[in-house]
């Protein structure tokens, strides 16, 4: 009986052997990485925001995904943050301009990432996963950090939390404000709308609690012009007929 599990034992030594000898071990196609430089294949299978996209593994199993130590400027009026974003006021000027820019890095992840086969990979120095189960991730395309790529082109701000490439990322970050790049750009591409009221005749209203006017809020058309030409793409929808005229009902 000694010498059967002397010779179970031996094979199974044999086998750890010749496992640890066949290069990188089987691993659960489901699991994503647990090393900055170790790498998974993945489908994006729809961009969800600048940050944020629903992936799939080759195994079929769907994740979501949120991408470590960057921030987008968000795409619903109301929650769009200036204060998050240095140098952009907290005005219907700057929250317009965070909304298009948020706007623009959701339709660069389109184009570069849905559909497409990427890598991705976790961070040990940093948590598994966020507040809303969502896996923290970088996303490497063509083996860029298309993270990186973000705050590089503006579209995006560092996350202050806790990563590998955190001082990395916030050189990326200055070099852009300092180019006044993408969101940072604010005082070259968007003035703020605010600083135009006292050379027009009408006091325009301060935006309502969500930020979002529609033409209930303002007392006369003139309002509602003032602000629908000094935003980009009406994203009020002030001019519902596409005609140029703000809230065409009002006196």
């Amino acid at each position: 009986m000694g010498r059967v599990r002397l010779f179970a034992l031996v094979g199974v030594l044999v086998i750890s052997v010749l496992a640890g000898c066949s290069g990188s071990p089987t691993l659960d196609p489901a699991s994503p990485a647990t090393d900055v430089s170790d790498t998974r294949t993945v489908t994006v299978t729809r961009v969800i925001d600048g940050d944020t996209m629903a992936i799939e593994y080759p195994n079929g199993t769907d994740d979501t995904v949120r991408l470590l130590g960057v921030d987008t400027p968000e795409t619903t009026l109301s929650r769009v943050s200036p204060a998050e974003f240095e140098g952009v006021p907290d005005t219907t000027g700057g929250r317009d301009h965070l909304f298009d820019w948020g706007e623009r890095a959701t339709a660069l992840a389109v184009t570069e990432l849905e559909g497409r086969h990427v890598e991705i990979a976790v961070d040990p120095a940093s948590d598994r996963r966020g507040y809303f189960g969502r896996l923290l991730v970088y996303i490497y395309v063509d083996g860029e950090n298309f993270n990186e790529r973000l705050l590089a082109d503006g579209y995006a701000r560092t996350y202050d939390s806790q990563f590998s490439f955190r001082e990395q990322f916030r050189g990326t970050e200055q070099q852009a404000q300092d180019d006044n790049v993408g969101v940072w750009s604010y005082e070259q591409s968007a003035p703020d709308s605010a600083s135009h009221v006292s050379t027009t005749d009408d006091d325009v209203p301060p935006p309502p609690p969500d930020g979002d006017y529609d033409c209930s809020t303002f007392e006369t058309q003139g309002q509602a012009q003032h602000v629908y030409e000094e935003t980009t793409g009406d994203p009020h929808r002030l001019d519902q007929d596409g005609d140029g005229i703000a809230c065409e009902s009002l006196p």
